[in-house]
C-alpha cells in the first residue's frame, strides 16, 4: 500500500487499525494497516517498505493521511528466541495506543 493508497482508505472507512512497528535494537519505524477482512498492509514506496528513523516522522506521515490514532508495536526477539508465538496482536500485553 503507497501513501495516496492509505490516505484514500482512511478516507473512505471507518473500521481499521493503524499500527506504527518497531523491531527491538532498531531505530527504525514501519507503518502497517489491518483492514476488517485481517487484511495486512505495510506501507510501501517503489516496492519496498517504507522505514521511519524516528516516531515523529512516522507520525507526520499519518497525519498527511488524515489519521490522529495508531498503535505503536514493539518486536521483542525474546519470544521467537525461547520458541514462542511472537504475541504483538494482544492490545494488553505489546501494543500503546497513540493519539496525535
Amino acid at each position: 500500500m503507497n501513501f495516496n493508497e492509505l490516505k484514500q482508505f482512511a478516507d473512505h472507512h471507518d473500521n481499521y487499525e493503524i499500527r506504527i512497528i518497531s523491531h527491538a535494537g532498531s531505530n527504525f519505524y514501519q507503518i502497517e494497516l489491518e483492514d476488517v477482512e485481517g487484511g495486512r498492509h505495510l506501507l510501501m514506496r517503489q516496492g519496498k517498505p517504507v522505514l521511519f528513523r524516528s516516531l515523529d516522522d512516522a507520525y507526520l506521515e499519518l497525519k498527511r493521511a488524515g489519521i490522529h490514532r495508531a498503535y505503536l508495536v514493539q518486536f521483542v526477539a525474546h519470544d521467537e528466541m525461547i520458541g514462542h508465538e511472537a504475541n504483538y496482536h494482544e492490545p494488553l500485553t505489546s501494543r500503546m495506543p497513540l493519539v496525535f
